[in-house]
């Protein structure tokens, strides 16, 4: 295949990957049990698999296994990375639950504002009146989503408490996925697949005592389509998404691989309404596009690849 048709077959594959991702809040809604069961199983699942796929990939002669000398330098920061991720999730899981689909979703995407903002004080990165700007358009939009401020702010629906405590987990969730991409910045010669399954299996095992000490044991009951489901949240949404992400990655341009993540957040919006029902205000319609324009201009730089 030629330069031009495996960059064509890796976009293909990053956009599928962004699209299962997207549906993740629409398999969490069908799953009867706690977000910390689900985070724990997903974190497992997806481990063994990728472990597995890691392994036929030795076997192939396509990779020569994990550099064990880098994993060695990086440990520390993947354990601490892959710990935020499993708690990132339960956060994530909560949104879901308390309040729509869609406002959950576009919460979770102010992740790439706080990155900006952490970047300065972590990265001692430079800021920028662009980011300035960006974080102000997407923090905005954040109080319209949330429903106080706008037309129809005085509805009970709009400002109860299960929907403020969805708004508050969907920010909770952003905040500890911008510090797992901080982090990941400081993690140096660890390819994308090795790094994926050494904060999963960290994952898993962080949420796991949380799980334990939580968890209502004696109220869980054995439902088929919560299974199901729960193994589709785990060899789906996890491991078939991250190894199609990661095997598309390689052969596109970062910034391509930026604009492509965006496919995430519409997917999780069109379902929310067309699916679920789900309906918005046209003031929650307006924070949606400016949360997400505003981290979209954030890591996007038009003028430098326009041509």
């Amino acid at each position: 295949m030629d330069k031009g048709g495996k960059e064509t077959s890796a976009r293909l594959r990053i956009i599928l990957s962004m699209t299962i991702f997207g549906t993740i809040g629409l398999v969490r809604r069908g799953i009867p049990y706690s977000s910390a069961m689900i985070a724990c199983m997903r974190g497992l699942i997806a481990t063994l698999i990728l472990l597995a796929v890691h392994r036929i990939r030795i076997m192939r002669g396509r990779t020569a296994g994990f550099d064990r000398g880098n994993l060695r330098r990086n440990m520390g920061l993947l354990l601490v990375s892959g710990a935020m991720i499993g708690f990132n999730w339960i956060l994530l899981f909560e949104a879901y639950r308390y309040t729509t689909i869609s406002v959950a979703t576009v919460c979770y995407y102010m992740a790439p504002v706080f990155t900006m903002m952490i970047s300065p004080i972590y990265l001692k990165e430079k800021i920028t009146v662009r980011t300035i700007i960006c974080t102000i358009v997407a923090l905005a939009g954040i109080i319209l989503v949330s429903g106080v401020v706008g037309p129809g702010s005085d509805s009970p629906q709009d400002l109860s408490d299960t929907h403020l405590k969805g708004v508050l987990f969907g920010l909770g969730a952003a905040l500890l996925y911008s510090l797992v991409v901080n982090i990941n910045k400081k993690i140096e010669g660890v390819g994308g697949m090795d790094r994926t399954i050494f904060q999963m299996g960290p994952a898993c095992i962080a949420v796991l005592p949380y799980w334990l000490l939580t968890e209502n044991f004696s109220a869980m009951r054995a439902d088929a389509t919560g299974i199901i489901l729960l193994l589709v949240a785990g060899v789906v949404n996890t491991a078939l998404a991250y190894a199609l992400y990661f095997s598309g990655i390689e052969h596109v341009s970062a910034q391509s691989a930026s604009i492509l993540s965006y496919i995430d957040p519409v997917v999780a919006v069109v379902l929310s309404a067309v699916v679920l029902g789900e309906s918005m205000t046209w003031t929650t319609a307006l924070g949606i596009v400016l949360v997400i324009g505003g981290a979209f201009a954030g890591e996007v730089r038009f003028g430098r690849h326009r041509r």
